[in-house]
């Protein structure tokens, strides 16, 4: 379960934000919007927040923060010696950030401990890595790594608590590979768990990584998850009765330029190729649809239906960038509520989205108060997150009507004659 995100000096995102799952003490929907930690620090958890904010606000790259953190993670270890991070991309729009690491920081729960695990770095090294375990009250410190500017060498601090051979994961980590996963790599089973965290149980979506049709294609081929995404989808309004997935042999055909020669080759093979047949049914008639046949509101959805029954069922956490797109807004209700269905969701999964549905936000029972966050751009083109628990708002606050009239910023600037606007 996700506690806590931290990002400083990514993209728009120069000063230091934070993204905070832990419940505040409400006990509005506290049974179904909550999840129940065991711990004294953060007893409840929320199974959810949702992102607002203009567009170019930064709200995806919050969300690309925590993707590219994810990436390091599970990356670095296969770096060469000397390759450098080309894509970290810090603030650009002053002399001082473009000079200082950007740092990440995540703090999840897996199975009653809390692990605090973060790092800061370059375009060309990792400068500070450090990992906290909380089995108790006070955290363990299990490793501290930081850069000697003196020496130009990395000085590394180990607390007793992390077991296995540290002299060697720390003498095979290079600069541009994080101690984690070099030690991950030289098989630490201590360590497992949290590289795991960033392998297995958080899942994101956004323009880098697409929604691939291919898994809700595998679970279509499977009886009881055919059937389960088949009543979704009818519980959405959409009539379809069933969905047939058929594997055939077909010739695929490519074209593959070589460039030194400017020649031109086409290539012919025979793949194998799933073929999607949607059965409908009403009460006039019934027909079958190809894929292509459904509009793209009901292919998104299809396709993001296979990715969540699993998530709910395992217990993760999935981040999406603009979850309403080509979804009505009863449908995005409908998938938010499955996170808040505790005979649905048994397994502590959760779900953190970016949308422009300003409608959610007065939707019946569908947020507590402190799910609610927003991102604004400030006049010097920094990003900066906020909850809406920030204006105290009353229980029965028109929120839409509130966010839309700039009583909690993060609304547009829009200055622009021919559209005869100006806000």
């Amino acid at each position: 379960m996700l506690v806590e995100f931290r990002t400083k000096n990514f993209r728009s995102l120069r000063d230091e934000q934070v993204l905070s799952l832990v419940a505040s003490t409400d006990k509005t929907l506290l049974d179904t919007h909550t999840l129940g930690t065991g711990l004294k620090a953060a007893p409840h958890l929320l199974k959810g927040a949702v992102v607002y904010g203009a567009n170019a606000s930064g709200k995806s790259n919050l969300i690309k923060a925590l993707q590219y953190m994810r990436g390091v993670v599970l990356e670095s270890a296969a770096l060469q010696p000397g390759q450098t991070f080309d894509r970290l991309q810090s603030f650009k729009l002053d002399a001082a950030s473009g000079s200082l690491p950007t740092e990440f920081e995540v703090t999840f729960i897996i199975d009653g401990v809390r692990y605090q695990y973060g790092f800061s770095m370059t375009t060309q090294r990792i400068v500070n890595e450090h990992l906290l375990v909380y089995k108790a009250f006070k955290p363990q410190r299990w490793f501290e790594r930081h850069l000697d500017t003196e020496s130009g060498k990395d000085v590394y601090e180990f607390g007793p608590s992390l077991k296995g051979a540290k002299n060697l994961w720390e003498g095979a980590t290079r600069p541009n590979a994080l101690f984690l996963s070099m030690a991950v790599q030289l098989n630490s089973d201590a360590l497992r768990p949290v590289f795991d965290w960033f392998a297995k149980r958080l899942v994101i979506f956004n323009e880098q990584s697409p929604l691939s049709p291919q898994f809700s294609m595998q679970m279509l081929k499977q009886e009881a998850q055919r059937k389960a995404i088949c009543e979704f989808l009818r519980a959405a309004d959409i009539s379809i009765a069933d969905i047939e997935v058929a594997t055939k042999q077909a010739m695929v055909h490519s074209i593959r330029f070589d460039l030194a020669t400017g020649k031109r080759e086409e290539e012919a093979s025979e793949q194998a190729v799933d073929e999607v047949k949607f059965h409908h049914i009403t009460e006039h008639g019934k027909a079958v649809f190809d894929l292509m046949d459904e509009s793209s509101g009901t292919r998104n959805l299809l396709f993001l239906t296979g990715p969540i029954l699993d998530i709910l069922s395992k217990g993760l956490t999935l981040v999406v960038d603009e979850l309403d797109t080509s979804l009505h807004t009863l449908l995005v209700q409908a998938l938010v509520r499955l996170f808040h269905r505790p005979e649905v969701n048994t397994g502590g999964a959760q779900l953190i989205f970016t949308t422009h549905d300003t409608s959610l936000l007065d939707a019946y029972g569908l947020f507590r108060r402190d799910q609610i966050w927003f991102v604004e751009k400030r006049p010097d083109q920094s990003s900066s997150l906020y909850s809406l628990l920030d204006f105290s708002p009353r229980k029965n606050e028109a929120l839409e009507r509130g966010y839309l009239q700039g009583r909690y910023g993060a609304l547009p600037f829009l200055r622009n004659q021919a559209l005869g606007v100006e806000h």
